[in-house]
Order: C-alpha cells, then structure tokens, then sequence
C-alpha cells in the first residue's frame, strides 16, 4: 500500500455562505492529494503526459462526515490500496481535520489513456517499477 499526506490550509474563497468548504472543492483536494502523492514517486502529471500518457479521471465517490472552516489546517491522505495492473488507477482519500478528526472519505478512478489515439493503456512501467516496492505481495 503507497500512502502519502498533503495539508491544505482552507482559505475564504473556498467556503460558502455558512462558512464551510463548498461540497465541489473536495475534488480539488482530492487531485491535489494524487499530485502530491505521484510527484513523491519522482514524477509529474506533466511527466505522465510527456510520456504520451493522459491520466482523466472516469469515476468519483465522496462522503461528507464532517464539514471544513474557514483558517482550518486540512490534511489529505492519499492511498494506492493495489498496485494497477491494468489501464485503471484508483486512489483513496481521506481528509483529515488538524484535530485529527475525520472530515471526508473519496475514492476517484483513473484511466492510463495513450493520448494520441485516446485508448486506453497500461501504466507507464516507470511507475510500475516506482511502486513495486510498497506491494510487496504483488512481486
């Protein structure tokens, strides 16, 4: 299992009327975890797509348990639970308030999609090799 953790401090633009995190900006969180999270592996999404590879999300899934304020210190778990063996990547999330207490859950889906002919692909095996290591029983 790969796990990495980012932390966002929530600023005013991203809450609403009643002074939490509007709904919508959990995505956004979500991708900045899965950035964060493949550029500790060495890489870039920018260095995915010069690879000719195109990474667009297929499938999100969110759930609100508690809401996020404005100045709170978030912090965005961000886990691989199985090395992709095939063209699609999913990605847990997690978000976490600075008081350690559990804000939202996400899961968001991937495809690897070769990206001149827009089919889909397997992973780079750059990457592969990258996470071999933290799925040991996959080996």
């Amino acid at each position: 299992m790969y796990t990495t953790e980012t932390q966002i401090r929530i600023h005013y633009a991203l809450t609403d009327q009643m002074g939490v995190v509007y709904h919508g900006h959990y995505a956004q969180f979500y991708e900045i975890g899965r950035g964060d999270a493949i550029r500790q592996l060495g890489y870039s999404y920018k260095d995915i797509e010069a690879m000719g590879i195109f990474m667009p999300v297929v499938d999100i899934h969110s759930r609100f348990l508690r809401p996020a304020k404005y100045d709170d210190l978030i912090t965005v778990k961000t886990t691989l639970r199985e090395l992709p063996v095939h063209h699609k990547i999913v990605f847990h999330s997690e978000i976490y308030h600075q008081d350690g207490s559990l804000l939202n859950t996400g899961d968001v889906t991937l495809y690897f999609m070769e990206a001149k002919q827009m089919k889909r692909c397997e992973m780079p095996v750059e990457l592969k090799v990258k996470l071999a290591p933290y799925f040991p029983s996959t080996i």
